[in-house]
């Protein structure tokens, strides 16, 4: 199975490059986010052409997550529980929830596709909000491999975190006064990973950024950021072949600021577990 992640920042603005990746690459399954868009205005007839099932949320012009397939999707979730809302001025238990989330069974693994919320700033309630949030993914994640030790669980997506110093190229972030590279930000990344998790692709992809701002020349600069990570469990983790890093989708016409991330995973079956598996 090869499976990607890649906020695409805006479905609409670029479908014909995002599925003509899947395509050329080959990739079984396609994790997006900032797909900003509601469902009956996503290009579902692209991706279905192309051999793909979609199941999606989005609320409006901003956030969005969805996942593409070539298997069918089972056992789709929105939001996991727990998962904070936010709106300016209305912090609280009852918050709206943002379309952040979107989880889906494929092929045996558990895929969720997942956009952290940014922080804005060290002042700002967003940042927060990013931290309950954060607070929340760690709790699911703890309680969903207790339950499930063996369970192959991948969380990919945008984390809008910089986990370590060489995750940072854009000068302008600076620790202590910018969010993606705070001591709590960053704390809370490593919880995921003492949950259960680990980085899939960083062992395979020594080098090498997700996310470049369109602005100051950064991206031909390399001023870019690795915030984009594809986190399994030990079951996933076990299963990953191979991983890259696709810089070259920050090029061409109307490129996204973030590029896709890939894996490649071997499962196969085994004799006491009932899960099917795409070989």
């Amino acid at each position: 199975m090869r499976l990607a992640t890649w906020n695409v920042n805006s479905i609409r603005a670029r479908v014909d490059r995002i599925v003509g990746f899947a395509v050329n690459e080959d990739v079984d399954v396609l994790a997006m986010q900032e797909i900003k868009c509601k469902p009956e205005q996503f290009p579902l007839e692209q991706f279905e052409a192309a051999g793909y099932h979609v199941e999606l949320h989005g609320l409006n012009q901003w956030n969005g997550v969805a996942i593409a397939s070539r298997e069918p999707l089972e056992d789709v979730q929105i939001g996991f529980p727990g998962m904070p809302g936010f709106l300016k001025g209305h912090e609280g238990p009852d918050a709206p929830q943002e379309a952040r989330a979107i989880a889906a069974t494929v092929g045996g693994v558990r895929v969720w596709s997942l956009y952290v919320p940014n922080g804005r700033s060290l002042d700002d309630p967003h940042y927060v909000y990013k931290l309950h949030w954060l607070q929340a993914l760690e709790q699911y994640t703890r309680d969903t491999l207790a339950a499930d030790p063996d369970l192959p669980l991948a969380l990919t997506g945008d984390f809008n975190i910089c986990p370590t110093p060489e995750d940072v190229g854009d000068p302008t972030l600076v620790e202590g006064v910018t969010t993606h590279v705070s001591p709590p930000e960053r704390a809370a990344f490593q919880a995921l990973l003492d949950a259960g998790l680990s980085d899939t692709v960083r062992p395979l992809v020594p080098t090498g950024f997700t996310y470049w701002d369109y602005k100051q020349l950064r991206f031909p600069r390399n001023e870019g950021l690795r915030i984009d990570f594809i986190l399994g469990s030990r079951a996933f983790a076990d299963a990953v072949t191979g991983a890259a890093i696709h810089r070259d989708q920050r090029k061409g016409e109307a490129p996204s600021d973030h590029v896709p991330v890939v894996v490649d995973l071997d499962v196969d079956a085994t004799e006491d577990d009932d899960r099917p598996m795409i070989f």
